[in-house]
């Protein structure tokens, strides 16, 4: 029963935003000279070094609901081996208001059908596919009089994420490659 609370009280429409942050970003030149964005100035998020782990995360969600802490931190501490008991059953993770979780992988290609099998699988990941939702951002009336609604699909994460530019010099734009030419990403 405290399982259930907790999930539903964690329901992102019910955490009161406390003061109103941004994410920060930086304006970042790309200086590929191949690249057809060359010289093209674009926004790149930078974030801080500090992740936010479950600890932390469970004394925030104990701050916007009636749960203590240590049942929101078991609860959260359970959740990776949940999920990978589902995963391990070849089934999607849908937890409401984030999204859904999912296996990936990748394989080596064979010539034929019989060598293609586990053995062929090369690397696993988490794919990881946002909640989103249908914002209405319009409407236009036909000579009919029909309504037609234009709409944006929002992914419900972050649809109310503001952003700044930033100038602090320790926060740093996360690459892949160490590349922070710009380029659109992030």
């Amino acid at each position: 029963m405290v399982v259930s609370k907790i999930l539903h009280t964690f329901a992102p429409s019910k955490i009161r935003k406390k003061n109103t942050m941004s994410q920060k970003f930086k304006k970042i030149q790309n200086k590929n000279d191949e690249s057809t964005a060359y010289g093209k100035w674009f926004a790149t998020a930078v974030y801080d070094q500090h992740f936010i782990e479950t600890e932390e995360l469970a004394n925030f969600i104990q701050t916007q609901a009636s749960v203590k802490k240590s049942d929101i931190k078991a609860v959260l501490d359970e959740l990776g081996s949940a999920m990978k008991h589902f995963f391990e059953l070849g089934q999607k993770v849908k937890l409401d208001g984030i999204g859904i979780f999912k296996v990936g992988f990748s394989s080596i290609g064979t010539t034929e059908k019989e060598d293609c099998g586990a053995q062929t699988i090369t690397t696993r990941r988490v794919l990881f596919q946002p909640e989103t939702e249908r914002v209405v951002v319009g409407q236009k009336v036909n000579k009919q009089g029909k309504i037609s609604q234009k709409y944006v699909v929002a992914k419900s994460l972050v649809k109310d994420v503001t952003f700044e530019e930033t100038y602090d010099t320790s926060l740093l734009p996360e690459s892949d490659s160490g590349d922070t030419s710009g380029g659109g990403n992030g």
